[in-house]
């Protein structure tokens, strides 16, 4: 029996704790959910599984430490957790401690990943988990899966496959750890430097339209709902931008970057740096526009 003490937040770890409480040769000793922001139905599976739940606003202090020391687990398991493992409660287990992150290690370290991977134009984003150490997602990398990103993907869409494809890769890797077998790939093997992400914030959401509109098409879709949602100015208004359609065979001319050009069969035009996008699904003025309907 492996005894595990996970660390998490969100969908991915609701996800990732069914996957591994359904496995009868893991136990879940504890549950400990993020200080600041506390998960209510983490809690609650935790609850209903019969699982005790350890919150601290330090998980390296000796308190908490302590008051973890009876559940004398073998492996620590982060998924979206939010505090620094330091070398000590990383050690803590025997098995050490180990962490889901849904970026193709060595690049995209850091945050807000899939809204990064989008923006830059990806093709693929990859999930990876790795041993801790205390670098920022720079551990020894246990097992590492990639899904494609093709132009129908959205912010959405990543987040949907990110979630049961965390869980998935999760608990292939705490299966390899069990069993004894694990092969780590060391970052640096990969790429010596490899790339890191920052934290997106507000202001992050407004739009250029001084870049081109495959940029604009995909920061659009980058940060669409359940995100923030692109933001512009109309009428010296407010409008929230959620799809954007590039517009095949446009030519690229010089005109003035962020001007409606004209209405079209589901939205409006607008110029951008190189050629014009359409707009077709937005919030403006308290209405929801999506296609040629107004809510």
């Amino acid at each position: 029996m492996m005894k595990i003490g996970y660390f998490g937040d969100g969908p991915w770890a609701h996800e990732a704790f069914k996957r591994l409480i359904s496995d009868k040769t893991i136990e879940i000793k504890f549950v400990t959910v993020r200080y600041d922001k506390r998960d209510p139905e983490l809690m609650a599976l935790a609850e209903d599984n019969h699982i005790p739940v350890e919150i601290h606003q330090n998980i390296n202090s000796d308190e908490f430490l302590d008051s973890i020391s009876k559940y004398d687990v073998d492996l620590f398991v982060s998924m979206s957790f939010n505090q620094i493992f330091k070398i000590r409660t990383i050690d803590y287990p025997t098995l050490k401690t180990i962490n889901c992150h849904a970026g193709k290690l060595p690049f995209y370290r850091g945050r807000n990943i899939l809204n990064w991977a989008l923006i830059n134009d990806e093709k693929e984003f990859g999930i990876t988990v790795h041993y801790v150490d205390e670098g920022i997602d720079t551990g020894d990398i246990i097992l590492q899966k990639t899904y494609p990103i093709t132009d129908e993907d959205d912010y959405s869409t990543l987040l949907n496959t990110a979630y049961t494809g965390c869980a998935d890769v999760l608990y292939d890797a705490v299966k390899v750890i069990q069993s004894g077998t694990v092969q780590i790939t060391r970052q640096d093997t990969i790429d010596p430097v490899g790339m890191y992400c920052g934290m997106r914030g507000p202001g992050d959401e407004i739009i250029d339209w001084n870049t081109g509109s495959r940029e604009i098409f995909n920061f659009v879709r980058a940060i669409c709902r359940p995100g923030p949602m692109a933001t512009s100015t109309l009428n010296g208004k407010e409008i929230k931008i959620n799809r954007v359609r590039e517009v095949k065979g446009a030519h690229r001319y010089i005109n003035t970057p962020g001007q409606i050009l004209g209405k079209s069969e589901h939205g409006f035009y607008v110029k951008t740096k190189d050629t014009f996008i359409e707009v077709t699904e937005y919030v403006y003025d308290g209405k929801i526009r999506t296609g040629d309907r107004m809510a």
